[in-house]
């Protein structure tokens, strides 16, 4: 009897990003927070989702020593999108998986079949398909989607989601869960400083 594979929250986003953007989305998923499931806590759960994902060739190699670069990444795209979500900007530490991942990576320029350029890793391996993300962040803050992708303003939750609202004023991943939750915990603290 062949086991099911792990179900995941983030294998049914219901907030998508469009194209290539969902796969940055799907990385900052990886892990339910404060103290969930993490997707990329071992090779065993990490290199399926990783093939699927264009991150890694389904011949390449993958061990637990890939894997904290890994993490690093997707926690430092997480400080981007919570500056997205009018959090503080990334410092610096915050930013330097994503610079270790541009200075060590390649792209090459492939053409489809109308002649439209686009940039794509060069390499099979993980550490050099990371770079698919960098590229990725650079055709969305050039489109302007890249804003619009955010982090769940509950700070125990912090799921990447897309904001389609008109206003771009999406604050969370969720109203019913998250939303409401935040709503009521500053509504019972401004009555505490109200009767205090």
């Amino acid at each position: 009897m062949v086991a099911e594979p792990t179900r995941w929250l983030a294998d049914d986003e219901p907030k998508p990003a469009p194209g290539p953007l969902l796969r940055v989305q799907a990385l900052v998923n990886t892990v339910e927070l404060p103290t969930g499931p993490d997707r990329l806590a071992d090779t065993e759960d990490a290199r399926p989702w990783l093939i699927d994902n264009e991150l890694l060739a389904s011949d390449a190699a993958l061990d637990d020593a890939d894997l904290p670069l890994l993490r690093d990444v997707r926690e430092a795209l997480r400080a981007l999108l919570m500056h997205n979500s009018g959090g503080p900007p990334p410092t610096e530490a915050d930013l330097a998986p994503l610079r270790v991942v541009a200075a060590g990576g390649a792209a090459r320029a492939e053409f489809n079949s109308d002649g439209v350029v686009r940039l794509a890793a060069a390499g099979d391996s993980l550490a050099e398909r990371l770079v698919e993300l960098v590229l990725i962040m650079r055709d969305a803050q050039h489109d302007g989607s890249w804003a619009r992708l955010k982090v769940c303003a509950n700070d125990e939750c912090r799921w990447a989601f897309y904001d389609r609202s008109r206003n771009h004023g999406g604050t969370w991943c969720e109203m019913s869960a998250c939303g409401n939750k935040l709503k009521n915990r500053e509504f019972r603290a401004r009555r505490r400083r109200a009767s205090g």
